[in-house]
């Protein structure tokens, strides 16, 4: 590998680095804060909380990274053209394939990235996030219970312990059971313990009473115990242990179970499988649009933001165009070919209309000889003034490029987010979701 393509591979690699982790932290401070709620009424500590969360870490980094790529790329030889190294590697007689290599280098190591993320470490860390926040609702808050603290260990079970041992024994136990609510239950017992059975957390009371109220009746029924065994873990049917498509695997979702997945869903679950196939090869296409929009086009002292901002818009419009077609595939399967081409097709395209032959460079040196020097036709106040127009314009562009790209990503997470969750409704309608997420776009 020769010294320029080293130098331009550090450039592009140390700011994808930097990007992507400002991106990730972002998404993830506001990811996060949904489960706030959980931390605080389960009583759990900081470390739960962080290994919670951070289990959603990869499924962020395979969302953000085609994105950042596209950033890291498009600013990244925009500064080079800026700093005119662009136009000496030209002047020295690189062809446009020899400036976009080291740029198609690192777009093919995020796209193998990104392949290890969709098919692999995203389904198996989503699966042990879904699985650690089942245990947290349905098993661990029974084990944090406090002192003279009412815990809803879930929406149909509070429970109160007046005060417990460093051995774990409880005393002035109070349990109100409302999961049958039929024969709901208020249990109240001198003291018991915490035992786990078939890994489900149970407690043991003694010397207590159990009262119902005869609903046929009306009257009041007690029975008093000397020992007594209560599950703490939520009812089957308020919270079961249910998975959805993005913790699976590839076969699984190709291949689901009908005993866990309808067969309506059938299309939805396959669609979420070319989807991991498909949305790796964005990175190559958003890529080869951020190098046409520097490296074709006549070359411009002044800078220019018309460019930059046409890559940008076109990028937005492919995710919305992918999404789009997503959502139509899942209801048609036969439009699966088109998720291919709406990710390979750019690549393509933009790969012919910047390596074909052309006279490019001789229009370029045309339009430099027509007017090589414009910034210094006023003389120094000519000079003056020009380099602050350039630098105000470098600014704004780098600024406004910034706020569209945090705004479109959070915007397109939190689309997803919310797709996500009504994936299970089918009778809520996408447009709904859309006025949604388009509501959150302010806040954001």
């Amino acid at each position: 590998m020769l010294l320029r393509e080293r130098y331009i591979l550090r450039q592009l690699f140390l700011g994808l680095v930097g990007i992507t982790s400002g991106a990730i932290a972002l998404i993830w401070l506001m990811q996060s804060l949904r489960f706030v709620s959980l931390v605080v009424d389960r009583g759990l500590s900081l470390r739960v909380f962080i290994q919670l969360t951070s289990l959603m870490v990869p499924s962020f980094l395979a969302v953000i990274l085609p994105i950042t790529t596209f950033l890291v790329i498009l600013f990244g030889y925009q500064r080079m053209s800026g700093d005119r190294e662009l136009t000496v590697m030209q002047a020295a007689g690189l062809s446009p394939f020899q400036l976009a290599r080291p740029a198609m280098i690192c777009a093919l190591t995020t796209t193998v990235l990104g392949y290890i993320l969709t098919l692999w470490l995203v389904p198996v860390s989503y699966h042990a996030f879904k699985r650690y926040e089942f245990d947290i609702r349905n098993r661990m808050a029974a084990f944090l219970l406090q002192d003279g603290v009412f815990a809803q260990l879930s929406k149909d079970m509070t429970v109160y312990v007046r005060k417990r041992d460093r051995d774990g024994e409880m005393h002035g136990v109070f349990v109100e059971d409302d999961r049958l609510p039929e024969a709901r239950a208020t249990i109240i017992a001198e003291r018991g313990s915490m035992i786990v059975v078939d890994n489900q957390p149970r407690v043991i009371l003694f010397n207590g009473s159990r009262q119902e109220i005869d609903h046929h009746t009306g009257r009041l029924n007690v029975l008093t115990f000397e020992r007594n065994s209560i599950d703490l873990s939520s009812s089957k049917q308020a919270e079961r242990e249910v998975r959805d498509a993005s913790e699976m695997s590839l076969p699984e979702l190709f291949h689901p179970d009908p005993r866990y997945v309808s067969e309506r869903d059938w299309g939805k679950f396959a669609v979420e499988g070319w989807r991991r196939l498909t949305s790796p090869l964005t990175t190559l296409s958003f890529s080869m649009i951020a190098l046409v929009a520097v490296l074709s086009g006549a070359f411009s002292r002044h800078g220019t933001i018309k460019r930059p901002l046409a890559a940008i818009l076109s990028v937005v419009g492919l995710m919305a165009l992918s999404l789009m077609l997503q959502n139509l595939a899942g209801r048609n399967l036969s439009l699966v070919p088109l998720l291919w081409l709406a990710a390979v097709l750019p690549a393509i395209g933009c790969s012919l209309w910047l390596f074909m032959p052309r006279s490019l460079v001789a229009a370029r040196r045309k339009n430099h000889a027509r007017n090589p020097l414009p910034f210094l036709r006023g003389g120094s106040a000519g000079v003056s003034v020009t380099l602050s127009i350039y630098i105000s314009r470098l600014f704004t562009l780098f600024a406004l490029a910034m706020i569209a790209a945090l705004t479109g990503l959070v915007s397109l997470f939190d689309f997803i987010d919310l797709l996500r969750r009504v994936a299970t409704k089918p009778d809520v309608p996408t447009s709904l979701v859309t006025e949604i997420a388009g509501l959150h776009v302010p806040f954001l």
